[in-house]
């Protein structure tokens, strides 16, 4: 939940450099991006939560060890696709990138920055990139180990990197193979679909844990 809320500062940044570009497009496209992201963290969250309560702990090791036979990804598929989908719209990547909308609002919030500020935002967007897929791996791929193979310690390293690379790569060939979702559009698949179908996930589980227990 830390990670999860570390990654959530930079809805910050967003705002504040809306704001700074003093520009109405710019704290348009700001405010925008703001509502955009803090919706698609309530399901990022909750997506997350049916890990959590499969694992029964938040503890990540235990989390990954319990991963040793199956991952969490292969019974909870429908909220492991939840979650790639709010990772994507909390990153900002295709088809979702409503926060670098040109052809709406110039450039969004980044319209008055360039230079050493934009270079700064780029850093950040690659690096919530990089973030978001450690933690799918971790949550529901297994982290560093592989089902029933038991690898060498020093090998767990790579196998955390290549998942996670792999999942760069996915959202990289999504960028490139999907068109932008209109705002309405976006804010309407996160309150109408995503968001209830998460709690609905997440309170079976729930259930069933109980009624296990």
């Amino acid at each position: 939940m830390f990670y999860l809320a570390v990654a959530s500062v930079g809805i910050y940044g967003i705002i504040f450099g809306g704001w700074a570009g003093n520009s109405a497009y710019a704290l348009l496209g700001g405010l925008r991006s703001t509502a955009h992201m803090i919706s698609y963290e309530l399901v990022l969250s909750g997506a997350a939560l049916g890990a959590l309560l499969l694992a029964s702990s938040f503890n990540l090791s235990l989390i990954i060890s319990l991963q040793s036979y199956i991952w969490f990804a292969v019974p909870l598929i429908p909220l492991f696709l939840i979650f790639l989908i709010s990772g994507l719209a909390e990153i900002n990547r295709t088809p979702f990138d409503l926060v670098e909308a040109e052809s709406e609002l110039v450039s969004g919030f980044m319209t008055e920055h360039g230079g050493f500020v934009f270079v700064f935002y780029f850093l950040a967007e690659y690096s919530n990139i990089a973030l978001i897929s450690a933690i799918s791996a971790t949550l529901w791929l297994g982290g560093y180990t592989l089902p029933i193979i038991d690898e060498p310690i020093y090998l767990s390293g790579i196998v955390l990197g290549v998942k996670a690379l792999l999942l760069v790569l996915t959202v990289i060939w999504v960028r490139g193979t999907l068109p932008r979702l209109r705002f309405d559009q976006l804010m309407y698949a996160c309150w109408s679909i995503f968001l209830p179908l998460v709690f609905a996930l997440v309170t079976l589980i729930f259930s069933l844990y109980v009624l296990t227990n």
